[in-house]
């Protein structure tokens, strides 16, 4: 969630205060290692593109995805409650689900004597997660030929969470920097008084933030799935199409269809097998 900074927003911050159990400690850990390792599969991936074709670059690109688009459900749903609670009570402290507090507890020993510097960073982190899901769609779709929809998503996507992304980081680091309220423009620069109304501009602009980022990668998802068959191809595999006639079709590259051709004109064509035919 993202609270208000202040003493009505940090009262909302249900367990901040409370003591730190290992639970708490190995959810950050955790947290925070999955982050990491998706920032390290797109650098390997970034390099591997600029290559000869691997296969595994297009498993791996997969795998990204898809670590992508369930930390973003479970983001995204953290909002989502929040704007749920804000309606019922829209007077009240800001608040968060019992597993993000606990791993906003984990993130906060850092420095302990920053009480709101673990929500931070475990919106932080939860953003450039996103972030990591929508490269990894522009990355797969970088071999294809031709304009993919899927790939003018992702990348539309991406230049929007590097915004939302940067906006975090800015909150972040002034917390961690010491600054009494958080700095960025979802807290009008620290410039809006702790209480009610920072808690209703912060939070329904993080909602809004993310409800558009999760439609644009919903809808990236949607054209990758229809368009599946040319981004595979663009990786050298074989990809399986049903003929008029019912029978499969192997795509193969140009190479080997140059081959094929030379093959044939040196030798007389042979009778082709019926599938299943004795």
């Amino acid at each position: 969630m993202d609270h208000a900074h202040g003493g009505h927003g940090m009262s909302g911050m249900g367990g901040m205060g409370s003591t730190v159990s290992s639970m708490d400690t190995v959810g950050a850990v955790l947290f925070i290692g999955w982050a990491v390792a998706m920032w390290a599969a797109v650098v390997v991936l970034a390099l591997g593109n600029r290559g000869q074709v691997r296969p595994w670059l297009y498993r791996t690109a997969v795998g990204l995805i898809g670590l992508g688009v369930i930390g973003q459900i479970g983001h995204f749903q953290e909002h989502v409650a929040q704007v749920g609670y804000w309606v019922a009570h829209p007077y009240s402290p800001a608040w968060m689900t019992p597993w993000a507090n606990g791993l906003s507890r984990g993130m906060g020993q850092v420095d302990s004597s920053k009480p709101m510097l673990g929500m931070e960073i475990l919106h932080l982190t939860g953003n450039f997660i996103f972030l990591a899901g929508l490269v990894g769609i522009a990355q797969i779709t970088r071999r294809a030929a031709g304009e993919l929809k899927s790939r003018k998503w992702a990348k539309m996507g991406v230049w929007m969470q590097t915004i939302h992304g940067i906006e975090h980081v800015a909150l972040t680091l002034s917390v961690a920097l010491g600054a009494s309220r958080a700095i960025g423009l979802s807290t009008w620069f620290g410039l809006i008084e702790p209480g009610p109304a920072l808690v209703t501009y912060r939070v329904w602009w993080h909602f809004v933030a993310n409800l558009i980022g999760t439609a644009i990668l919903a809808i990236a998802v949607y054209h990758l799935w229809k368009e599946r068959r040319a981004v595979k191809a663009g990786y050298g595999a074989p990809v399986a199409e049903p003929s008029e006639a019912g029978v499969t079709v192997a795509v193969v590259d140009s190479a080997d269809a140059d081959q094929a051709d030379a093959g044939s004109e040196e030798s007389p064509a042979a009778e082709p097998t019926l599938a299943g035919r004795s």
